[in-house]
C-alpha cells in the first residue's frame, strides 16, 4: 500500500529532505530485530534500549554517521564447530538506525543485563530572531522596508 505524502503542502517548502528520511525509516523499521525502547529519561534526556542478548561488547558497534545513530550487531564466528540439535536463538546480524534531529548529541553507550543503552541528551535551542528585508518590486528593488519576522527555533 502506498504511503500518503505528507510534506506535499505548498506550505512545507524544502522538507523533501524529512520525507526521505521517514521513508528511509519506515522500510528499516520493518524487521523488528532487535526490539528497542525510546524513553525520555529527563526534560532534554532520551535514552534507546536495544535487547542485545547473547552479543558481547566487542561484537557491537554504535556509531553516528551524517545525522544518523547506527548501532550494529554481529555475532562471533565460534559456532561452526557446535553442534545444534535445535536451534531457537536467533544468531544473525543487525544494523538499526535512528535519525537524530539537529543538536541532539550521543552521551553514552553501557551494556547492562543483556541491554544496550544509548543515552542521548537534546539542548534547548536559543530562539532566534531575524531580519527579512522587503523589496519594493515598482521602482526596481531600491526603496525597501525591514520587518521584524520572529522565528522559533524548536
Amino acid at each position: 500500500m502506498p504511503r500518503i505524502p505528507v510534506f506535499n503542502s505548498p506550505l512545507l517548502l524544502g522538507f523533501e529532505h524529512f520525507e526521505q528520511m521517514l521513508d528511509r525509516v519506515s522500510k528499516s523499521s520493518a524487521d523488528g530485530y532487535p526490539p528497542y525502547n525510546i524513553e525520555q529519561t529527563g526534560p532534554e534526556e532520551l535514552r534507546i534500549t536495544l535487547a542485545v542478548a547473547g552479543f558481547t561488547m566487542e561484537y557491537l558497534e554504535v556509531t553516528i554517521e551524517d545525522n544518523q545513530l547506527v548501532i550494529r550487531g554481529r555475532q562471533s564466528d565460534d559456532d561452526d564447530e557446535r553442534i545444534y540439535l535445535h536451534r531457537g536463538i536467533a544468531a544473525r546480524q543487525f544494523q538499526r538506525n535512528f535519525i537524530l534531529a539537529e543538536g541532539i548529541e550521543v552521551t553514552q553507550a553501557r551494556m547492562q543485563d543483556g541491554l544496550l543503552h544509548v543515552d542521548l541528551v537534546r539542548p534547548i535551542p536559543e530562539p532566534q530572531v531575524r531580519k527579512i528585508k522587503i523589496e519594493n518590486a515598482d521602482d526596481g528593488g531600491g526603496g525597501g522596508r525591514n520587518i521584524d519576522l520572529a522565528i522559533d527555533a524548536e
